[in-house]
């Protein structure tokens, strides 16, 4: 039975990747699991063990520092450790152990910001957004010249932003709020924002490591349905249980307080702006996703 090494497997992404593998499975982690044989590593701070990926099959690489609540610029160096010379590390390891797939979980990020009202493909690369798009960029970009040097099979996948139960981040703030009844309607402005559902993703993971043509390749991921921040905000109220208010604030309001301090201006664009993604390439090796925003609270591992 063929061995698969995930890191990052402790985290939201990774317990669907394991769930969803059928063969032996190898964790990369900073305390030891107690269900699964664990590579006990902190990326941060040290070196793999050269015995690591002995007899493992395939990599799914989805360990990185994503949103540290730390300045992001203060912390550059660290970025860099995690996401792209702990990335080099593991690649160069993998193919010293005779691995055959590697797997590499990016971001849309490493992309750059999609034009407004543009669905942005793999081929619209812009500058990467901040410290975390441009250090998943440069890994992106070493790993592709490791697999043009190597026999080994590299894949990369760039999700768009993932949904689905137990999910974190933003999503889980506006989710909760909601529920409690402080998050205010939103209004619709026609923006487009790109989603996938994390058991959507998973499958996209597992199939570009088995597709020979995903090979040396970037894939956008997105569940194929842009949403407006005010359809994310109906569908959370139907994931709460809560009735959609027939009333919304207006898009005014939003824009004076953005005059208010850059930082409220930033996340206000963020809430109210749009990151629109086409996945048609991945599409194009047979992918196709299941579930869409309604279905945030089911799973199908």
């Amino acid at each position: 039975m063929r061995i698969f090494l995930i890191t990052g497997a402790t985290g939201f992404i990774g317990q669907r990747v394991i769930k969803a593998i059928n063969g032996n499975i190898k964790i990369l982690s900073r305390k030891k699991q107690l269900n699964y044989e664990t590579i006990v590593c902190n990326l941060q701070s040290e070196f793999l063990p050269k015995s690591a990926l002995n007899g493992v099959d395939t990599v799914f690489h989805l360990a990185g520092i994503s949103h540290d609540a730390r300045d992001a610029n203060k912390i550059k160096d660290l970025y860099y450790k995690v996401n792209v010379s702990a990335t080099v590390q593991l690649a160069n390891l993998a193919i010293e152990s005779g691995v055959k797939r590697f797997v590499f979980v990016s971001s849309v990020k490493a992309g750059g910001h999609p034009t407004f009202g543009v669905c942005a493909s793999e081929k619209d690369q812009g500058a990467p957004e901040g410290v975390y798009g441009k250090t998943k960029r440069e890994a992106e970009l070493k790993l592709l010249k490791i697999g043009k040097e190597s026999n080994m099979h590299v894949s990369i996948i760039r999700p768009s932003l993932v949904y689905g139960p137990d999910v974190k981040g933003n999503l889980k703030s506006m989710l909760l709020g909601v529920k409690k009844g402080w998050f205010p309607p939103l209004p619709e402005t026609g923006n487009r924002r790109s989603m996938i559902h994390v058991d959507d993703l998973v499958r996209a993971i597992l199939l570009v490591a088995e597709d020979k043509r995903a090979n040396g390749e970037i894939f956008i991921v997105t569940d194929g349905t842009p949403y407006s921040s005010r359809e994310i905000y109906n569908s959370m109220c139907g994931v709460a249980g809560k009735s959609i208010p027939k009333w919304s604030v207006p898009k005014f309001l939003f824009d004076m307080a953005s005059l208010i301090s850059p930082r409220i201006k930033y996340k206000l664009n963020k809430l109210l702006g749009g990151e629109c993604y086409s996945s048609a390439k991945l599409e194009s090796l047979g992918f196709k996703a299941k579930k869409t925003l309604k279905d945030m609270n089911e799973t199908s591992f």
